[in-house]
């Protein structure tokens, strides 16, 4: 099972954060997924079915203004519909006996053997944890079930390529489990991976290396190493050197080790030469360049990875229409737009577009205590997820949150 990339683009852009899941599945039946051994990777759900036909352009350019609010108080341009698909404190599938959880963050999908999808969702609150929902072929919510318990704060996560989803504690000391989407196996803590005030990861696929943000003020930007690689050819996140950036007067950026990776000492006091970066948040891998925000100071960064360079794609302070406010978490089409959630701000997923212009793509109205969490295409590109994470309670709560499924024209 390999999460959902959107890689068929037409206008010649390749590389994904785990390779080309937007294409059609191989088909067949998916292997059970396993829990790996101590020292290899947790195993994937399968190759995955058919998942339907990828996107091959993205049509975000040709979207036109937003609409007045639906019954559900969202946003809209014309073409395009939401639905609500999971409540906390209630059943999503009524009789499943799976209560969805509250606080949801960071999200993913992952195509099925039988042409359907699965959407991962972490809980941002105490006790903490991950959940899915399964859509079958026609997009029906079939099935709701855990896919870890017993953590704390798990806000944003990645994916991996063989399909398993990276959920991270976003607290002092925090973790990274590695996590199988359908819920067949436990999920694995990766302590390689680091101890500290966790966000969100992403896996560069060109050379097996993991980078991750930190939340916090005075957060940092990390990179893993693998020592060795699993025989499926991918890091094997068991053992590896973390490494801390520091950005050099030219821009050029230089990975230093972590002494401690325990986090015995705060990890990001480690290294007093590494750069601190206000707020890390969401974080994406496509055309050999990481992408990621920083809420602090609301700046959106693009890490070319070949060049060792670091570069500014937005930055709300200098932007001539500073409609993005309050950057979190980051997904990508297949041609390389880059889908900006806010928590607060006007409560919109924003559009960077290839060209550079600013796009929002929905808003909804009424969750002025809340933020977009978990942005995540379907396997066609046709269907978006996210979550208002409070809802609509009337200040801050870690036990509401609502999780929508808008449908439209995002790709052609």
């Amino acid at each position: 099972m390999a999460p959902t990339l959107l890689l068929g683009c037409s206008s010649g852009d390749s590389d994904g954060n785990a390779g080309g899941a937007g294409s059609p599945g191989t088909g067949g039946t998916a292997g059970t997924a396993g829990a790996g051994g101590s020292a290899g990777s947790a195993g994937s759900a399968g190759s995955g079915g058919t998942g339907g036909m990828g996107p091959s352009a993205s049509n975000l350019a040709n979207i036109g203004p937003l609409g007045a609010p639906d019954a559900n108080g969202v946003m809209l341009p014309d073409g395009f519909t939401a639905r609500i698909v999971a409540q906390a404190g209630q059943e999503p599938v009524a009789g499943g006996g799976y209560v969805w959880h509250g606080a949801p963050d960071g999200g993913a999908t992952y195509p099925t053997d039988s042409g359907g999808w699965i959407y991962v969702s972490n809980a941002e609150n105490l006790p903490g944890g991950a959940g899915a929902l399964e859509f079958d072929s026609s997009g029906m919510l079939t099935r709701a079930y855990s896919i870890l318990d017993g953590t704390n704060i798990n806000c944003a996560g990645g994916t991996t390529p063989w399909g398993t989803w990276l959920s991270c504690e976003e607290i002092d000391g925090g973790k990274v489990f590695e996590c199988d989407p359908t819920g067949q196996t436990a999920a694995i803590e990766r302590p390689a991976l680091g101890a500290f005030k966790h966000e969100a990861v992403a896996y560069d696929t060109t050379n097996h290396h993991l980078y991750l943000t930190e939340d916090d003020g005075n957060g940092r930007f990390y990179r893993f190493v693998p020592d060795a690689m699993t025989t499926d050819g991918f890091a094997d996140l068991s053992a590896g050197r973390l490494e801390v950036a520091q950005v050099m007067p030219d821009n050029s950026v230089v990975w230093l080790p972590v002494p401690d990776p325990s986090g015995a000492t705060l990890t990001r006091e480690q290294v007093p030469a590494s750069t601190a970066f206000s707020g890390g948040e969401g974080i994406w891998f496509q055309n050999d360049t990481i992408f990621f925000s920083t809420k602090g100071d609301d700046t959106i960064w693009a890490y070319d990875v070949a060049n060792a360079q670091i570069s500014v794609l937005y930055d709300a302070a200098t932007a001539t229409n500073p409609i993005l406010s309050g950057v979190d978490n980051v997904t990508m089409t297949c041609c390389g737009d880059v889908l900006v959630a806010e928590d607060g701000g006007d409560m919109q997923v924003v559009a960077i577009l290839a060209s550079g212009e600013l796009k929002p793509l929905f808003q909804i109205v009424g969750h002025d205590a809340s933020e977009v969490t978990g942005p995540a295409f379907d396997p066609s590109g046709s269907r978006l997820y996210f979550s208002s994470q409070r809802g609509t309670f009337p200040g801050f709560t870690l036990s509401d949150g609502i999780t929508f499924e808008i449908t439209g024209p995002f790709h052609v």
